[in-house]
């Protein structure tokens, strides 16, 4: 605890010199860091190590302890000896704090039983991505790019119908804590003031930021948020977060022109405050769509330009604990999504080896049945030999035409030969292994 908080105090700079970065951004690194050395090995949905999660709940409560004397000051009643009332102004903690600490140690406490709750779990297992009981198909697929976790495994016939609802409970259980962490981070970081150097960094105007195609289908007439990002590219998280930056841009431009469109600076703007308005609620829906169908994106510039040079200490805590019980969440989100995922695989591939075998069961049955007649025929009898009469006819006159074949079609017993042999291109009889007629062969 004494090497914590002499970090904090330093502003992690160790040399003493007074060069460290501020007071809440020290505090925010160190619930960043905490968190990736308690988090970073959660590979598994498995409870966490007793060892480890006792570690989380104290150093948290040591960080968080910080918060109790971020107060401000509120009028209060005072009875006096004389029995008179008398307003006074006392101390509490800071209502933003009050509101949110609270939330999000019950986020917290939520999390870590949802993950106790796979304790006694025993329809899934996990190996390693080497090993050979790894799918080396489709495992793959939805992975690639996470080649350190464990691969989830679930029985050949797929996981039971409890243990099925209780992965969904629990994924909607963690849904939840995402969306209420994202919301607090969200909140906080509206609040937070904008850097003038990342002000100073931005166009002068929201069409070079956005660029004159995204900028037009902003400002049309009829705008669908919807239509809007179907066409654009978001193939990569880097293109994502890319349209991300020129958005959030794109509504500070507009902002800045509409508090100072009265004044004769650069940011001033001849279109009207309504139409300013109205583009700036677009770019802000087309924001909150992007976050809420890209949770895991990276932080933008303007957070991290936020985070960076906040001096506020409260809000640096409360942007930091919902940052990383965000990430926690959807961390534990994805491992759900991964077990989920290996079962519909297994389950698939179950439903399409029955729909083989029951459309190939009246193929095999007609193999039988033609195999059965088979046993009960000579050879010639298939392969349309003559009979020794015939034989003899044929060396007398091998050029003469035999009068069977010149009898009238119409006779049942031709029939049969035709139907057998040169009706089809591969007999039955080729499928069982039988030696195929010389017109085959060749």
């Amino acid at each position: 605890m004494k090497e914590r908080f002499s970090k904090l105090l330093l502003g992690e700079d160790m040399s003493g010199g007074g060069k460290g970065v501020s007071s809440a951004l020290a505090l925010s690194n160190a619930f960043t860091n905490l968190a990736a050395s308690i988090f970073g090995e959660q590979k598994r949905l498995e409870p966490m190590p007793a060892e480890r999660k006792a570690k989380w709940r104290k150093e948290i409560d040591w960080l968080l302890s910080v918060t109790d004397y971020v107060v401000e000051m509120v009028p209060s009643q005072q009875k006096s000896k004389d029995g008179s009332n008398m307003e006074i102004m006392t101390t509490r903690q800071r209502t933003d704090l009050h509101m949110n600490v609270p939330a999000l140690r019950k986020l917290d406490a939520m999390l870590l039983e949802c993950l106790d709750n796979f304790k006694d779990q025993n329809e899934f297992y996990y190996v390693s991505k080497n090993s050979d009981d790894s799918d080396q198909g489709s495992a793959k697929t939805k992975n690639d790019d996470k080649w350190w976790l464990p691969t989830p495994k679930v029985p050949a016939e797929g996981l039971s119908d409890m243990a099925r609802k209780f992965l969904q409970y629990q994924k909607d259980c963690v849904n939840q804590v995402l969306k209420a962490a994202m919301a607090i981070n969200a909140q906080i970081l509206t609040e937070m003031e904008i850097p003038e150097s990342y002000i100073d960094s931005l166009p002068k105007n929201g069409r070079a930021s956005l660029g004159d195609s995204n900028y037009r289908s902003i400002t049309v007439e009829f705008f669908d948020p919807d239509q809007f990002l179907s066409t654009m590219d978001l193939s990569s998280e880097h293109k994502i977060l890319d349209l991300k930056n020129r958005i959030e841009a794109s509504i500070v431009i507009w902002k800045r022109k509409m508090h100072q469109k009265d004044s004769k600076s650069a940011w001033g703007s001849a279109v009207s405050l309504e139409k300013r308005e109205l583009f700036e609620e677009r770019a802000e829906t087309i924001l909150l769509l992007l976050k809420h169908r890209f949770p895991g994106l990276p932080q933008s510039a303007l957070d991290i330009s936020k985070i960076q040079y906040n001096r506020d200490v409260g809000q640096a805590v409360l942007e930091s604990y919902s940052r990383v019980l965000e990430s926690l969440a959807f961390t534990v989100l994805s491992r759900i999504d991964d077990v989920l995922q290996a079962d519909y695989q297994i389950q698939s591939q179950n439903l399409s080896g029955r729909r083989r075998s029951s459309v190939s069961r009246p193929f095999r049955e007609e193999i039988d049945k033609a195999s059965a007649e088979a046993g009960s025929m000579t050879l010639s009898d298939f392969m349309g030999w003559g009979s020794d009469q015939g034989e003899a006819d044929m060396k007398k006159d091998p050029y003469a035409i035999s009068d069977d074949l010149c009898k009238d079609d119409d006779d049942p017993k031709q029939q049969k030969l035709p139907t057998i042999v040169t009706n089809k291109k591969v007999s039955y009889l080729e499928t069982l292994g039988v030696m195929r007629s010389p017109t085959s062969r060749h």
